[in-house]
This record gives structure tokens, sequence and C-alpha cells, in this order.
């Protein structure tokens, strides 16, 4: 369920829900939930289940109850579009957590940053935090390590038979690593390993670490 690494002498927790706990900071970071993405869909003629909207939640609070983090930080697009019923469901949620809480904006980030201002929720566009950029957009920047999201990435594992199986993962490279989608729905991207990096493949029961050979 977890994997412990280490960067610049930072000690990281990879959880495989997708989030990533920092344990100097006891900081919780999330990235890509796109709540409302769901009912949006089904607003436009989309068949798609309700349930998952709930699991998103339940998804946040078993984090929150496991690290007992002292704060948490989405790293961008944390709501999918435009807000619709499912702003309710996360005014709940953030009402019964009560941790600060700071957006990183993504580009579905449309909101108006008042609303989550009225949540106690500042918006930033990027946090610079001990030496580690915490941005939504991968980038490499002289300096810093960046922590990012908005790619979704995943890796294609091949068995035998062509027998392929597409999986989310956080993807790690010498200056940053991309935190997977951990919002219901939201699709990844293939990432191609290249020498130096290395796929955390992400299980129902485990976390699997995939370096190029």
């Amino acid at each position: 369920m977890t994997l412990e690494i280490e960067i610049n002498n930072h000690e990281f927790v990879l959880h495989n829900s997708g989030a990533l706990y920092w344990k100097g900071q006891e900081m919780l970071l999330v990235s890509d939930v796109h709540l409302g993405k769901i009912s949006h869909f089904r607003k436009h003629g989309s068949a798609l289940p309700t349930q998952p909207i709930f699991k998103n939640f339940s998804k946040l609070d078993k984090l929150v109850d496991h690290f007992a983090p002292q704060k948490i930080c989405f790293l961008g697009d944390l709501f999918h579009s435009s807000m619709n019923r499912e702003w309710l469901l996360f005014e709940q949620w953030r009402n019964r957590t009560a941790l600060p809480i700071v957006l990183v904006a993504g580009n579905h980030d449309i909101v108006d940053r008042k609303k989550y201002e009225e949540l106690h929720i500042p918006v930033v566009n990027e946090w610079l935090l001990d030496g580690f950029l915490l941005t939504h957009f991968p980038e490499e920047r002289e300096g810093l390590y960046t922590i990012s999201g908005h790619i979704h990435p995943s890796i294609v594992l091949a068995g035998e038979g062509r027998q392929f199986l597409k999986l989310p993962c956080f993807f790690q490279s010498p200056f940053q690593i991309i935190l997977p989608a951990f919002g219901e729905f939201t699709g990844t991207f293939a990432m191609e390993l290249r020498q130096g990096d290395t796929a955390y493949v992400l299980t129902k029961e485990e976390i699997i670490a995939i370096s190029k050979q």
C-alpha cells in the first residue's frame, strides 16, 4: 500500500491511491482529483455511475486518517470545470477536515478563487518550499526539485502472448516526480522510461518500482 523513498535528503511516502506524504513537512500532496467531472459529463448525457463521486471523498478521508497530516496541498485540477452539485460535497468535506489546505492552481481550476477563500483554502500558482517546487505543470527549474501532476502518468507493461496492461504510476526523473491522477475517471498518459527514470507502478495491493535497464 505504501513505499518510502528519499529525495534530496527528504523522506516521502508513496501511497497506492496516488497520494504522496512528505514526512518532514507532515504534508499530504494530492494531484488531479477532478471533482465534478462525473457530474459534468452526466449533465451532458454520459451514462456514468454516481458512486465514484463519493469514492473520491472516501479516499481523501482514509488518507487523512492514515497519515494524520498537519496540512494538505492539492497540486492542481482539484475541480474539473465550472461548479456543479459536487461542490456542495466538497464544502461538506472541507468543513469536516480541519486542516490547513493549499491549492496550487491547475489548468482546470476555473472556479472563482473567492469560493476557495471562503473555505479558507488559499490558491497559489506555485509553492517554493525547502528546495522543492510544488506546481501543477511538470518542469525542470535550476536549483529546485519539482513535484507536480497534470500528465496523469502511467506505464504499459507487456506480458506473454502480446498482453499489455496500463497502470498509473508516480513517474520520477532526476529532477522531478510527477504524481498520478487521484480522481476517478481521469484517464492516464503512457510514459516512456529513459535512463535515470523510475516508475512507481500502482496496484491495489502494492507499489512496484520499475527503472530503465
